[in-house]
C-alpha cells in the first residue's frame, strides 16, 4: 500500500505540472485511506504538499511571464485571509461528533471526507467535458466584485478541505478574467502555493508535524510536477485530462460508499 501512496503522490504533481489544478483533490484521500491518517491531518498536510508542489511548478511560469499579477492579487487578498481565519479559528471551533441520527453519529472525519467526495464530483466533470474554445482579445477583464467572491469561495475549499482549488480557479481565470489558458495555469500555481502555505502555518500551533513523511511525499509530488511539465510539451493533455477526470469520478464514489457504509 505504501508504493500505491507513493506513486500516487509523484500523480499529484504530474496533474499540477500538466494542468495547473486537480493534483490537490488527489492528496487528502491518499493520506486518509492508503497511509491512514486522519482528515484533520491529511487536510493540513495536504496544504504543505500542495504548497510547495505549486511554488516549485511556479517557477518555469515565472520565467515565461505566464502570471498575471493584477489578478492573482484580486483573488488572492480575500482566498488567503479566507484560508488564515479557516485554519485558525472556524476549524477547531468544530467539534468532532457533530449530531447523530437514530444510533449513527456523524463525526467531524466523516463530514470531512463526504464533503471531500462530494467536492470531488464537480473537480471531475470539469476535467471530463469537453473544452470549449476561449476566445481571448487581449484585454483583461478585472471583474473585482466577482473575483472577490470567488476568492472567498477558494479560501473556503482550501481551507476547509486542505486542497488548492485549482479545478475551481482555471475556469474563473479563463471565464471571468478573460486569461488566456496557459497565464491562468502559471496564475493558477501562484494564488495555489500561497493559500496553502498560509494555510499550513496556521495549523503549526496546534498540530504535531512529521516532517520526515511529509517531507519525503512532497518531494515525490515535485518530481511530479517537473516531470508533468515536460510531459505537457510533448502529449495531448486535453486527453490526459479527462483520463484523470474519470479517476477523480470513481475515487469520489469510493469514498462515499465507504464512509456511509462503513
Amino acid at each position: 500500500m505504501a508504493i500505491l501512496g507513493y506513486i500516487s503522490s509523484i500523480l499529484i504533481g504530474i496533474s499540477l505540472g500538466l494542468i495547473g489544478g486537480g493534483g490537490s483533490i488527489l492528496t487528502v484521500p491518499v493520506l486518509v485511506y492508503i497511509f491512514h491518517l486522519s482528515p484533520a491531518v491529511s487536510t493540513s498536510y495536504s496544504l504543505f504538499i500542495v504548497g510547495v508542489t505549486s511554488g516549485v511548478g511556479l517557477i518555469e511560469h515565472y520565467k515565461r511571464k505566464q502570471i498575471h499579477y493584477p489578478t492573482a492579487l484580486t483573488l488572492g487578498a480575500t482566498s488567503i485571509l479566507t484560508v488564515l481565519l479557516t485554519r485558525l479559528y472556524i476549524l477547531p471551533a468544530i467539534p468532532d461528533s457533530l449530531f447523530e441520527i437514530s444510533d449513527f453519529t456523524i463525526t467531524k472525519s466523516m463530514a470531512t471526507m463526504v464533503l471531500f467526495a462530494g467536492l470531488m464530483l464537480p473537480a471531475a466533470w470539469s476535467m471530463i467535458k469537453p473544452s470549449k474554445p476561449t476566445v481571448v482579445s487581449g484585454t483583461y477583464n478585472q471583474s473585482y466584485v466577482h473575483l472577490t467572491l470567488y476568492g472567498i469561495v477558494i479560501g473556503l475549499v482550501t481551507g476547509f478541505m486542505g486542497a488548492g482549488g485549482g479545478f475551481l480557479l482555471i475556469p474563473a481565470l479563463v471565464l471571468l478574467a478573460k486569461l488566456p489558458i496557459k497565464k491562468a495555469i502559471g496564475t493558477s500555481l501562484l494564488l495555489i502555493a500561497a493559500n496553502s502555505l498560509i494555510g499550513f502555518i496556521g495549523d503549526l500551533d496546534h498540530l504535531a508535524i512529521d516532517w520526515s513523511f511529509l517531507i519525503q511525499i512532497t518531494l515525490l509530488a515535485v518530481g511530479g510536477i517537473l516531470f508533468g511539465a515536460r510531459m505537457g510539451k510533448n502529449i495531448n493533455g486535453e486527453k490526459l485530462k479527462k483520463g484523470f477526470g474519470w479517476f477523480i469520478l470513481l475515487m469520489s464514489i469510493y469514498i462515499l460508499i465507504l464512509e456511509i457504509f462503513k
